[in-house]
């Protein structure tokens, strides 16, 4: 890989980083600010797992440039991923359980979004730990086009780590 490659990979795994965390007070402000959905329980629940997500997704892009210098090397902080894949499913199940438990007692502003917040978190759950969904660059969408749905980034990594090499929609890692 020439030094033009890793300065972009350099500055493609920034700004997933940061577009991740600065995601999580505009999407505060929009809604709850902007828009006025209110504060409840159900809302509140919604949005904390939305952000959960969105923390353990800037941690692994992170991660993925802290080893850029190395790579073959061990991705940092693989075994709090690998926890985290299984403890985020009981965590999903409870807030989706709640949010929609909420969403049925007393549907409305109180509670919807807290559904979708949920929902949300669900898919980018999958997106990090399963099957890539976001497809937000040229060459993404054409391997989309070509290839169908690939594991996620993380999914790779994690699998490559158990020695497990899953990687049978692969495409070479970042």
């Amino acid at each position: 890989m020439n030094n033009r490659s890793r300065a972009w990979i350099r500055r493609r795994l920034r700004s997933l980083a940061v577009l991740e965390l600065f995601n999580i007070p505009l999407q505060a402000a929009l809604w709850f600010g902007v828009t006025g959905f209110p504060v409840t329980a159900a809302n509140a629940v919604g949005f904390a797992l939305f952000a959960l997500f969105l923390v353990e997704g800037a941690a692994y892009w992170l991660a993925k440039l802290r080893r850029l210098p190395a790579p073959g090397t061990p991705l940092p902080g693989l075994g709090v991923f690998a926890a985290l894949r299984l403890i985020n499913v009981p965590v999903l199940a409870a807030g989706v359980l709640f949010t929609l438990w909420a969403t049925v007692g007393d549907p409305g502003s109180g509670s919807v979004p807290g559904l979708c917040f949920a929902l949300f978190a669900v898919l980018e759950h999958v997106n990090y730990f399963h099957t890539q969904l976001m497809y937000d660059t040229a060459e993404d969408r054409r391997n989309l086009r070509e290839n169908g749905l690939r594991r996620a980034h993380l999914a790779r990594d994690l699998d490559r780590a158990k020695g497990c090499a899953k990687s049978r929609l692969g495409a070479p890692p970042l």
